[in-house]
């Protein structure tokens, strides 16, 4: 089989859209690549692993970008549907996957030998591929502190100086539910309030928005991911996206365990995937050096296989220990964060 080229991934990626619309009317489709991956994740940061794959195996791929809706998306189109891997972004959406009954358990020595057992489901339905910490965008001119913990965010200190996204992106939701899990309910109703009234302004955009914000001077900290720092620093497309990531400087905050939060990207195997073999073989890729290692170097992700390093970039923020708080317990507790956010009115912005 031959490598394949950007136009037929491209037409690969028309063609699939087709299918899953016939999929979702009842009808039966066609293959339209030898794996098909349904993602919330960005296709291009995602594709250069799949070019490897594709160059290693002889093996195609077709891609759908699904922010939302994805679960359902699936559910309706039933056994028909063309779906291979799901590929998405945070541990909330990997679990409202699984527990939509939409992936399938699997059982993979490679994958059991490359993931830590921290970064795998108990029950083998879905698999973090790469780690990224919540951490802190400070100003290189405005903030001294070389180390703040989550609880002091919500210190008076910083009245008027925070800025994030919104409360409910599943990057905060997946922060606050940590914060349940270490200090229980009331807590972290308290610290979400106390975030609140620090803002600088009603929480609006993505991390790399906060990153813009403090250099524009409008706020002096932020929350955000690790890899936003790395995807900005060597920006071309936009230069101006460099002069943010040099405005600011990576501090890891902790719990009172020493430890920074962390959240994941990961893969599942589709309930009804029409290419198992093939889809189990893209898995397990994704897991081994190769892929690893594209991860680390383009994407600035921390890798979960044990012995490939991180890019040099990434190094140049600090010492990451990761929180040792289970995945799955982060999962248990989005609901009641989601909920502390509405409660606290949190993306009203502050108060007085």
């Amino acid at each position: 089989m031959t490598h394949q080229t950007a136009r037929q991934r491209s037409v690969a990626s028309l063609f699939i859209f087709g299918l899953a619309s016939a999929a979702a009317l009842g009808a039966k489709p066609a293959a339209a690549a030898d794996v098909n991956i349904y993602t919330s994740r960005q296709p291009d940061l995602i594709q250069p692993v799949l070019d490897a794959f594709t160059e290693k195996t002889g093996l195609s791929t077709a891609t759908i970008f699904i922010d939302k809706g994805l679960e359902e998306r699936i559910k309706a189109e039933g056994a028909n549907s063309p779906a291979d891997l799901i590929m998405t972004v945070d541990i909330g959406r990997l679990d409202a996957a699984k527990q939509a009954g939409v992936v399938q358990p699997v059982d993979s020595p490679v994958l059991d030998a490359n993931i830590p057992e921290k970064f795998r489901d108990r029950a083998d339905e879905w698999f973090a591929l790469t780690t990224r910490a919540r951490v802190v965008y400070a100003s290189r001119e405005r903030v001294d502190a070389d180390a703040i913990t989550y609880a002091e965010l919500a210190d008076p200190k910083w009245k008027g100086r925070l800025c994030t996204r919104s409360g409910q992106h599943q990057y905060n939701i997946a922060l606050i539910a940590a914060y349940i899990a270490h200090y229980g309910e009331e807590a972290a109703r308290e610290w979400v309030t106390g975030l609140r009234d620090n803002l600088a302004r009603r929480p609006e955009g993505g991390d790399r928005d906060q990153a813009k914000a403090i250099y524009a001077g409008e706020c002096d900290i932020a929350l955000g991911n690790t890899y936003y720092v790395g995807k900005m620093a060597t920006d071309e497309l936009e230069p101006e996206q460099k002069e943010w990531a040099a405005a600011i400087r990576v501090v890891m905050p902790t719990f009172d365990n020493g430890r920074t939060h962390v959240n994941v990207s990961g893969v599942s195997l589709a309930k009804n995937a029409p290419h198992r073999e093939n889809a189990v073989r893209l898995m397990e890729f994704l897991s081994g050096d190769t892929a690893q290692k594209i991860y680390a170097e383009l994407n600035y992700e921390y890798p979960v296989e044990p012995g490939i390093e991180t890019s040099d970039l990434v190094k140049s923020f600090g010492e990451l220990d990761p929180d040792t708080l289970p995945l799955d317990e982060i999962a248990r507790h989005r609901q009641k964060a989601s909920e502390i956010v509405d409660e606290v009115d949190f993306d009203a912005g502050p108060q007085d």
